[in-house]
């Protein structure tokens, strides 16, 4: 049998590549994402909704979406950036806030589709299990379920509590008390387990984060000052946050409207490589260089390094 030589070209190393980009990023669980997006033979075409919780570093989004053959297409969008508009402007990551996000999506989503007033959600918040599809109504609620990408589902983490905002707020979400605030598994098998709703009350009308304000305030006051310097900024204290969070939670349901922010009419001038803005500033954009111009640019510093150095050797002289 004659020497065979293997080639290690591209079409070898394809093999063994991950074949979705954003899986090999580790951006989607496809096997999640497979399992939420999947409809019944039954329902063909048939859009089937879900509930998208994401974070990032200074807000909280909340989304309503479906899948397509072409990809999602999202119908409500809810952020923690317009809660300044209902009375909370700062802390707009923490659990309270999270929770007012999903109340302000499921308020917008059933206002846009007409059934707010057929499902007025709850009433009085206290942190109780509530399932919208309990009630007796003449209309299905709205069913979406829930999406917390590639988040640890740990109890009481934040995306639960958009969820809880938005069961209150009276979209049908799938869910138990399993990983809000207050639960406790059962240490023994066969015992029952335990949920506090006032554990998770206090979570979200922000009394971890009261007791937390004045616990450094008393102990280290230039930490305080400086981990809530925009809560000092908008003069809030540990007293005032449930006053807050309640008085959001009250205007959210009054209005969830959304308002879009005023476009600026931006026109911009261009004269060579100068570009001038409509408010009066001007900046230079880099172009490419030819080749006599990269030439001429090497000459003009090789001539300045020489005079730098003539210079230099002059001054030596003198001194001596």
């Amino acid at each position: 049998m004659p020497f065979v030589k293997v080639v290690k070209n591209k079409a070898y190393f394809k093999r063994f590549q991950v074949a979705k980009r954003r899986r090999r990023e580790g951006k989607t669980d496809y096997h999640a994402r497979r399992k939420m997006v999947k409809q019944d033979k039954n329902k063909y075409n048939s859009p089937k909704y879900r509930l998208i919780v994401r974070f990032t570093a200074t807000r909280c989004i909340c989304q309503i979406a479906y899948a397509t053959i072409l990809g999602d297409r999202t119908v409500c969008q809810a952020s923690s950036d317009e809660l300044p508009k209902y009375g909370v402007p700062c802390g707009l990551t923490n659990y309270a806030a999270a929770y007012c996000t999903g109340l302000l999506i499921a308020r917008r989503h059933l206002k846009t589709m007409g059934l707010d007033g057929d499902f007025a959600g709850k009433e009085t918040i206290d942190g109780d299990e509530y399932h919208i599809e309990d009630e007796d109504t003449e209309r299905k609620p709205f069913k979406c379920v829930l999406d917390v990408g590639l988040v640890r589902t740990t109890i009481g983490h934040r995306v639960f509590g958009a969820l809880k905002g938005a069961a209150d707020g009276g979209l049908h979400v799938p869910h138990s008390e399993k990983r809000f605030p207050g639960y406790k598994a059962p240490e023994e098998k066969g015992a029952d387990a335990e949920y506090e709703a006032e554990v998770h009350k206090d979570r979200i009308f922000g009394k971890h984060l009261a007791e937390y304000m004045e616990m450094l305030e008393e102990e280290d006051p230039t930490k305080y000052e400086a981990h809530f310097s925009q809560f000092l900024k908008n003069d809030l204290d540990g007293g005032k946050l449930e006053d807050m969070y309640a008085d959001c939670h009250a205007k959210i349901k009054e209005d969830p409207s959304y308002t879009p922010k005023e476009s600026k009419d931006v026109k911009n001038t261009r004269s060579g490589n100068k570009i001038t803005t409509s408010n009066g500033n001007s900046y230079a954009r880099n172009t490419r260089l030819n080749l006599k111009q990269r030439k001429e640019k090497v000459r003009q510093k090789i001539a300045a390094a020489q005079a730098k150095m003539l210079k230099a050797a002059e001054e030596e002289e003198d001194d001596e």
